[in-house]
């Protein structure tokens, strides 16, 4: 049998259409077809690969650690020198405040941290949460994913739970001292790479500290350079009281994190004990990737480019079928008359050699999130394939 047939047979599925690429290899921004064609990574794995793919230095760092030791014991227990290194140079680069990581395997498990952590420090159990937000799928992050359609299938779900349209004056007004936490992306991504005010932003932060209410930014995808600055908050001058890490925290290995004052992180090591337990969170092998990526990150220029080619996206992707785009940093939504034509655009863009796709949220629309390591010379050539692969579909 060939790999697709067994693919079809033996993985489970997560739609009826997956895109069904076969890749043997990857390295920087491009990904290889068993053919040996070439794809450009227009979604970085979905901000995965924000320093592109198989970075000689993450490679070292992996195959070095994976020599010494992997999975020892559950996390927490041992000091396992990759989890202490990676999360001093985290704390390093993060405000004060944001001092203790409890890391987790995914972006999904450090919402479902973090939740709990709300609830054990503030005593309370109401959630404030946004409209066209998503935060993952398990159980308890699923009662936050901001849309009926996906909820309904697996209630009854977490009580108390309260949805909002982002940048709403509703949200705010909401927050009161029954709150035990405001949960939002700094950039809401599934909505189609949604900013917000940065007077809202500031207003929900001011309104949580008032009522003693924690605030939770999700940077899972916003974070690590995607915006143009190491963490998005950074744009709105704020800090928030748990910050949300996954995707690009890896380097191309799982991983994920919550973060927070260690004066709230310490109230889940009592009453219970154990408060938070994971086995493989915080693994050697991911920690170590993660930190190297982050060193070439801060090492090299391309959080200081990305503007540059925010700039270079909305100058260079121009056809009238477009009827709108918009950005934050090298991350752009490409809205489209309806998910028929973003899907054969899409399509189109595939056989062009470019890999994207459309928003959780906004079906319409077309991500384009490349890595930041992609040169100008790439990045206009992937904006020439991606009009003339607009003109081919439509």
């Amino acid at each position: 049998m060939t790999q697709r047939q067994l693919f079809l047979q033996h993985i489970a599925k997560t739609s009826s259409s997956p895109i069904g690429l076969e890749i043997v290899k990857a390295k920087g921004i491009y990904q290889y077809d068993i053919n040996g064609k070439a794809y450009i990574d227009l979604i970085s794995g979905f901000s995965v690969a924000n320093i592109g793919h198989s970075h000689l230095k993450v490679v070292e760092a992996v195959q070095k650690q994976a020599a010494e030791y992997m999975h020892l014991i559950v996390y927490g227990e041992f000091i396992e020198a990759p989890q202490v290194a990676y999360a001093k140079l985290l704390t390093d680069n993060l405000p004060a405040t944001l001092n203790s990581v409890y890391f987790t395997n995914s972006g999904t498990e450090a919402t479902e941290g973090a939740m709990k952590l709300a609830k054990r420090t503030t005593g309370r159990s109401k959630i404030i949460c946004f409209n066209k937000s998503y935060h993952g799928s398990t159980q308890g992050a699923l009662s936050l994913i901001g849309d009926e359609y996906w909820r309904n299938a697996f209630r009854p779900l977490l009580p108390d739970i309260y949805h909002y349209d982002y940048g709403s004056n509703e949200a705010v007004n909401a927050i009161d001292e029954a709150t035990a936490c405001v949960i939002l992306e700094t950039v809401q991504a599934e909505s189609g790479v949604n900013r917000p005010a940065k007077e809202w932003l500031q207003v929900i932060r001011s309104k949580c500290t008032e009522h003693g209410a924690l605030m939770i930014l999700d940077e899972i995808q916003a974070g690590f350079g995607r915006t143009g600055t190491l963490w998005a908050f950074e744009q709105f001058d704020i800090v928030p009281d748990i910050l949300l890490l996954g995707k690009a925290l890896g380097g191309g290995m799982p991983l994920g994190a919550f973060i927070a004052d260690k004066s709230l992180m310490n109230n889940l090591t009592y009453k219970p004990v154990l408060g938070h337990i994971t086995t493989f969170g915080g693994h050697p092998v991911s920690c170590a990737a993660g930190k190297a990526a982050l060193e070439v990150l801060l090492d090299d220029n391309y959080i200081k480019e990305v503007k540059k080619k925010e700039q270079m996206l909305l100058k260079y992707i121009q056809h009238p079928s477009i009827i709108n785009i918009k950005t934050a940093g090298l991350w752009a939504s490409l809205k489209f008359d309806s998910f028929d034509t973003n899907k054969k655009v899409i399509d189109s863009c595939i056989e062009k050699g470019l890999i994207t796709d459309w928003f959780l949220f906004a079906s319409e629309c077309m991500r384009i999130a490349p890595p930041l390591i992609i040169t100008e010379e790439e990045l206009l050539k992937a904006c020439t394939l991606l009009n003339e692969a607009i003109d081919e579909a439509l």
